[in-house]
């Protein structure tokens, strides 16, 4: 793979499941040459990991909703119609592969905006599904718009799934993730399609630039046991369901990542 991006640069953009992506692709190259040398520099969210001999960048990008997210004198406001700032930073990129969702449900404290503006109409809240949706056609409308497809492959990593609710695999006594030790058997999942995927595939149709859909969900949706769990936040203080080990779940993600760049 190191060969194949020999001079090149290669942007995760998202959230911390990009990152998830990020940390699995980068320690996944490192152990394939543990002896070539490398730099990493994080700069105001941008991190960056370069393998010198092969002039090869491998990025991550933090922006949990593809859309702005702006401080006004009225509050924090995420501008569903917006990705200028965001995308200042995509462009030149060989490779991009972008995520959002985990974020677009956070209510309470970590809801990270105060209201959500959409053209001149701005309000406290809206259907969570239904913003998702209005980001992502921004997102799509500027891919279409600024991507050269003889320069640039575009991926969407598809929705990271969590595992909070056992009832959804059929076994409510569990709770959560906590104590899983097994994948659900199968290639069905019992809680069936993510609603968040149904968007992401509507959005992907729309396009007139081909966007690669790296279908991790269904995938991921089987693996109950890859999550941190107590593990995740320091301790028994919290439990992480969301984000996945490493190794893990993620390596699945970046090997199917290495088989779509084969054949593009």
């Amino acid at each position: 793979m190191l060969s194949r991006i020999r001079g090149k640069s290669i942007m995760f953009v998202g959230d911390s499941l990009s990152l998830n992506q990020w940390q699995s692709l980068t320690c996944m190259l490192h152990t394939a040459v543990p002896h070539a040398q490398y730099k990493t520099i994080t700069v105001q969210g941008l991190s960056t990991f370069t393998f010198l001999e092969y002039n090869a960048k491998v990025m991550f990008s933090r922006n949990a909703f593809l859309v702005d997210l702006v401080s006004l004198p009225i509050g924090r406001v995420l501008k569903l119609d917006s990705v200028e700032e965001g995308a200042k930073l995509w462009k030149g990129i060989d490779v991009l592969i972008f995520n959002t969702w985990h974020w677009w449900l956070h209510t309470g404290r970590k809801q990270p905006w105060d209201f959500i503006e959409e053209g001149n109409h701005t309000q406290v809240d809206m259907d969570r599904l239904v913003a998702y949706e209005k980001g992502l056609n921004t997102w799509a409308k500027w891919v279409d718009a600024n991507v050269n497809t003889s320069k640039t492959t575009v991926f969407f990593q598809g929705v990271s799934p969590d595992h909070i609710n056992s009832s959804d695999w059929g076994e409510p006594k569990a709770k959560n993730c906590e104590g899983q030790k097994e994948p659900i058997k199968g290639g069905d999942y019992p809680g069936g399609q993510h609603p968040a995927e149904k968007v992401v595939e509507k959005v992907l149709k729309t396009m007139s630039k081909p966007v690669y859909l790296l279908n991790v969900t269904t995938l991921s949706q089987l693996r109950k046991d890859g999550h941190p769990s107590v593990y995740g936040h320091g301790g028994h203080r919290d439990m992480d369901c969301s984000h996945w080990c490493l190794a893990g779940v993620p390596d699945t993600w970046n090997q199917l990542l290495y088989a779509a760049l084969s054949q593009s």
